[in-house]
């Protein structure tokens, strides 16, 4: 069952910005990730799917049910972390909680206690106004605020920013429990880690728009290989370099002295070995392509990343 739908939203801005032609679906129970740099897309995509915004075509879905038109119905089964903080002022943490609590019509006190003790929220720091709290603090706040009503759909824009590495961590093994409960996850992020630990299912957008959608796990399985090689000298690396471009999947991705990195398919590696044999070989090691690597295949022509290398 697709419980989140985004078909053909497009919402254009002008100068290039805004989002065009974005479609993709999240089944019940599955977590799904949004990946992409800052300003690629991604919170102006989950404004849309949460009926703050009209779009200027297309259509976003919640329980089949369209998000602008009829966003009241659905607001008491979603959890929401907006990419920006913006706190009621005036109030304290506990005044917020209250405040959040009646308009969900859900009080949950075990769940809160335990969200407020996986997220350090301290009574002391509740008490306070929020306009007094850190940026790590607000985020945290509204983490529980998302959670504590035990919501059937989340959708985390930048869930972890401002947290620390502790905190970070405490979230994304949170997500997995809410995950092996069977609720359905948007995770919309620029945090490699955080896609990769959690998600079933990730979609890339780049300048408004997904240039690629695919299954977690077949990049862990992918036939494509990562290798370091040295070499006794760099005139062998350089020469090497030179002979391999007859090896068709062979790609030479970054050359230091003696040293070089390469990709290469399983069906080119007994080519490749063969090559290698002709030279003297100091070093050679593996790894599998990382999300890292296969996200920057898009964006290596990019002179500023943004945020994408967090």
């Amino acid at each position: 069952m697709q419980v989140i739908e985004v078909k053909n939203l497009t919402k254009d801005y002008g100068s290039g910005r805004g989002v065009f032609d974005v479609s993709f679906s999240v089944n019940e129970g599955e977590v799904f990730g949004f990946l992409g740099p800052n300003g690629a897309g991604k919170s102006t995509t989950i404004r849309h799917l949460m009926g703050f915004s009209k779009p200027d075509s297309g259509d976003t879905l919640l329980f089949g049910k369209p998000t602008f038109d009829e966003y009241s119905k659905i607001l008491n089964h979603v959890g929401y972390i907006p990419g920006e903080i913006a706190l009621p002022v005036g109030i304290t943490g506990f005044e917020f909680i209250k405040m959040m609590q009646d308009m969900q019509k859900v009080h949950n006190s075990q769940l809160l206690d335990k969200m407020l003790d996986l997220f350090k929220l301290s009574q002391a720091t509740l008490k306070s106004e929020t306009k007094r709290m850190s940026l790590g603090e607000k985020r945290k706040l509204a983490v529980v605020v998302a959670f504590m009503h035990d919501p059937d759909v989340l959708i985390l824009d930048e869930p972890t920013s401002g947290l620390d590495p502790v905190m970070q961590n405490n979230f994304i093994e949170f997500v997995r429990e809410e995950k092996k409960r069977g609720k359905t996850i948007l995770l919309s992020s620029h945090i490699f880690s955080e896609v990769d630990a959690t998600c079933d299912r990730i979609a890339i957008i780049k300048d408004g728009k997904i240039v690629s959608q695919f299954v977690a796990d077949d990049l862990k399985h992918a036939s494509l290989k990562f290798y370091e090689i040295g070499f006794n000298s760099a005139k062998n690396a350089a020469n090497f370099v030179k002979n391999a471009k007859k090896i068709e999947s062979l790609t030479i991705l970054k050359t230091d002295g003696n040293k070089l990195s390469l990709s290469i398919r399983d069906e080119d590696m007994n080519a490749t070995i063969s090559l290698l044999s002709g030279y003297e070989v100091e070093e050679f090691s593996n790894r599998r392509e990382s999300l890292e690597d296969y996200f920057m295949k898009f964006y290596k022509e990019e002179k500023d990343f943004g945020g994408a290398l967090s």
